[in-house]
């Protein structure tokens, strides 16, 4: 063989290098030996994590924080199904992925081989692409194309299928260069109908969301929203989309949004919507607005041209990167007057950061305005899914971008990994995972991961002892009747010690505040348990006032 030979492992490793590829996820297996022997030398870090969905999790994580796919390997079969959770998340989401799946050699198909699946099938729904390289000599042509598709357009995930009697092939193939980046397309003419779009407007809602974002967007769109005076809101798990400090900013349209900005959402007679998608979080269910009756004119600027008009009428489409319009719209000049409305929604806002106080000696409302305060503001925040998130959501202000790793898919488990990612991506900063006892127990596991590559994510679990979104809808829906939402944890602080970490049990409110500097100053990943009251279920109500209000 000559000396440009190559195994299909070392052509795969060498075309991400190609692609800027430094870090992968993965969980190993006999499957894809030729591509694990392929990183021995390629500069790339692999981070080896104990489950594939906490692997596929993290990948998705650096998709969102960097807007370059995040890539993850896991072996065939279990390991593939194990990772489709994060593969969902990014389909869910819009992150750029790719999950590069062992396969059973090409001569074993359809026989039932040991672990075989039909990955285009499998992952056929929640992928943008899937398919399987059959041939060493295209390893560079398909892994080009998939990280076109999975940043092009509305960015998503793709899954690559690597037979390993293909990938331990060899051949002699050049590497290819990344396809060049489409060129900024947004026209005076464009910007100008936004702009004549929201003149027209009294009541004007601008909803900011999606994919594609940067330090300099977010800038852009407290430029634009404050020069234009215009009430800004975010669609769901996108509050570091903005300083949320700006005098503009209305709060978030997601779970557990503030019913005064709902009632103004519905009362808005123009919606700008900044690259986000107009789904079902932002709408409550489609409920703000029925997509089959009367709804707002819409504008809606969008990378993916079948995105405006999808699901609700749109009166204007800009196909475009949001960055790229919100950069010509901070230089636009003023479109209307909308003083007081944009007023009023923000003092709505500020009414809403004034809490409900929740029963018990440690308050979660209290825990997350100190850490909203003290903590500084480029302060990485990620978080799974349960009703531990709407405290973050309502109480805590996100300054800068970006600051907020998070699952519009609403995945249990995702928090932890995502700030074990953040971590090793930012080990400057202070990364917080928060957490349910739920939540944070369907991938405590990668707690190890965290120690054996040094990342030091803290993470404040908030224990009430229960499934608390679960038992709120049960509450809600059979008042009383108490079945499969009860939930049995561990001595979190004492686990993290048995990891090597620091650990931290608060029952006092006002311990919160030590724990948390004690975990700053360790160096190392911490865990702080908060032990709440179990009647504490939501911003707003206990779980006697959700039954009492269902059985009235």
């Amino acid at each position: 063989m000559g000396q440009t030979t190559r195994h299909g492992g070392r052509i795969l490793t060498d075309a991400l290098v190609a692609h800027g590829v430094s870090r992968v996820f993965s969980v190993p297996g006999e499957s894809f030996l030729a591509a694990l022997d392929g990183m021995v030398d390629s500069g790339i870090q692999n981070i080896v994590c104990r489950h594939e969905g906490g692997a596929a999790m993290m990948a998705d994580a650096m998709g969102k924080m960097t807007g370059k796919p995040g890539i993850a390997f896991v072996t065939r079969g279990p390991g593939a199904t194990n990772a489709s959770a994060g593969v969902h998340i990014a389909q869910q989401d819009s992150t750029p992925m790719i999950l590069f799946v062992g396969q059973i050699a090409r001569n074993h198909r359809d026989r039932g081989a040991f672990q075989e699946v039909d990955y285009r099938a499998m992952f056929g729904t929640v992928a943008k692409w899937v398919t399987e390289i059959d041939q060493v000599e295209r390893i560079p042509e398909y892994v080009n194309r998939a990280f076109h598709v999975a940043m092009s357009g509305r960015p998503g995930p793709v899954v690559l299928a690597l037979p390993e009697d293909m990938l331990s092939s060899h051949a002699d193939v050049p590497d290819l260069a990344p396809t060049a980046t489409p060129a900024a397309g947004v026209s005076d003419a464009q910007v100008q109908a936004l702009l004549d779009f929201l003149g027209k407007a009294k009541k004007p809602l601008v909803i900011a969301g999606g994919p594609g974002w940067s330090e300099q967007a977010a800038r852009d769109l407290r430029t634009f929203g404050e020069a234009q005076g215009v009430p800004v809101t975010v669609a769901f798990r996108r509050q570091d989309f903005i300083d949320n400090r700006s005098p503009v900013y209305a709060g978030d349209l997601g779970v557990g949004a503030n019913p005064k900005l709902l009632a103004r959402a519905k009362e808005a007679d123009a919606l700008l919507v900044l690259g986000s998608r107009i789904g079902d979080c932002v709408t409550q269910g489609y409920e703000l607005w029925d997509p089959a009756g009367p709804v707002p004119p819409i504008a809606h600027v969008h990378p993916d041209p079948d995105t405006p008009g999808a699901v609700y009428r749109c009166d204007l489409a800009v196909t475009a990167q949001t960055r790229d319009v919100l950069a010509k719209l901070a230089q636009a000049p003023k479109a209307g007057d909308w003083a007081d409305w944009t007023a009023a929604a923000r003092a709505d806002y500020e009414a809403w950061q004034t809490p409900k106080e929740t029963p018990g000696d440690v308050k979660l409302e209290q825990a997350l305005h100190w850490m909203s305060t003290n903590l500084p503001d480029d302060a990485m925040v990620t978080n799974g899914a349960g009703n531990y998130a709407a405290f973050l959501h309502r109480y805590y202000r996100f300054r800068s971008y970006p600051t907020q790793v998070a699952p519009t898919s609403g995945s249990m488990g995702y928090g932890f990994p995502a700030a074990v990612a953040a971590s090793l991506q930012y080990p400057d900063r202070v990364v917080i995972c928060m957490a349910g006892d739920g939540c944070f127990q369907m991938t405590l596991n990668e707690m190890s991961t965290a120690m054996q590559y040094g990342a030091k994510p803290i993470v404040v679990v908030a224990n009430n002892g229960k499934y608390g979104t679960i038992r709120m809808h049960q509450e809600k829906t059979y008042p009383g009747r108490v079945s499969g939402t009860e939930c049995h944890s561990p001595d979190f602080a004492a686990l993290a010690r048995a990891y090597g970490g620091f650990g931290a049990t608060v029952e006092r409110g006002a311990d919160f505040p030590a724990a948390m500097e004690a975990a700053r100053a360790s160096g190392t990943l911490a865990v702080i348990e908060l032990k709440l009251d179990p009647e504490m279920l939501t911003t707003g109500q206990t779980v006697s006032e959700v039954r009492a209000a269902a059985m009235a």
